[in-house]
């Protein structure tokens, strides 16, 4: 049996979104953020080969610390297990940073150019050889494109009537998005994540919208926020329509 979704989008950019979608169960949201987080591939540096590495940082260390950069990933040209190579030659006195990095493929390049690996000193130099590999965050977190993957429930907000005069009033606190009741989405940050700063001296319902979750996701740069997205559902597809056939078997 199909399912009808209705999406909408309330703040979207290349690293960062964020998005409504009715008619999911809450557990289907989990399942969404699972699959953001744990089945979307990214490219990531897994081994080392070190020409010369004079700074005072052990090998192990400074190799912890390259895995941990993010590299774009162009998804449609990789397979899982496939390998990219980078390389990288600094001559101190300088700082290593992680666009120092050169990579084998254009399309594959730190996401963030200016990650910080080691500051070398006067003739120290840091010369090395990395194979960057396509895994899941199944596999090891380093491959998890979503840096914050998240999603609450939309709440609607609603005025019942005048506060108290003579009640003293307090902070409400409701971090996420509000439904108004003329259908408006509002993100809390716009008044302070307060209601009394939105609704001063009016009395107010916040109830949950049933199967209405607001998705707010963050990406490293590896993948679009939106990709990672549509990534995850498709993953989703992939492993229903894997378990129909085996079931109908």
């Amino acid at each position: 049996m199909s399912q009808d979704f209705e999406v909408e989008f309330i703040e979207r950019g290349e690293r960062e979104t964020r998005f409504l979608v009715r008619g999911l169960t809450p557990a289907f949201a989990n399942g969404i953020r699972r699959a953001m987080v744990a089945d979307v591939p990214t490219l990531s540096i897994d081994t080392v080969r070190f020409v010369e590495n004079s700074s005072v940082m052990f090998d192990e260390m400074i190799a912890l610390r390259l895995g941990l950069v993010p590299l774009t990933t162009p998804l449609d040209d990789y397979e899982v297990g496939d390998e990219v190579t980078l390389a990288m030659d600094v001559q101190g006195p300088a700082t290593a940073y992680s666009g120092d990095l050169e990579s084998s493929d254009n399309l594959v390049q730190p996401a963030d150019e200016h990650v910080p690996i080691i500051e070398l000193k006067e003739d120290q130099r840091l010369e090395f050889e990395a194979d960057a590999v396509l895994d899941t965050g199944k596999d090891h977190a380093k491959h998890q494109g979503g840096v914050a993957v998240g999603y609450r429930h939309l709440q609607r907000v609603e005025v019942v009537g005048d506060a108290d005069e003579f009640e003293e009033s307090e902070p409400n606190i409701l971090r996420g998005v509000i439904e108004t009741e003329d259908g408006d989405l509002v993100p809390t940050s716009e008044f302070d994540h307060d209601l009394t700063t939105r609704y001063p001296d009016e009395e107010i319902t916040v109830t949950d919208v049933p199967n209405a979750f607001v998705f707010h996701v963050e990406s490293d740069g590896s993948v679009p926020a939106d990709e990672l997205v549509l990534r995850a559902v498709e993953s989703i597809g992939l492993r229903a329509d894997e378990l129909r056939e085996k079931v109908a078997v």
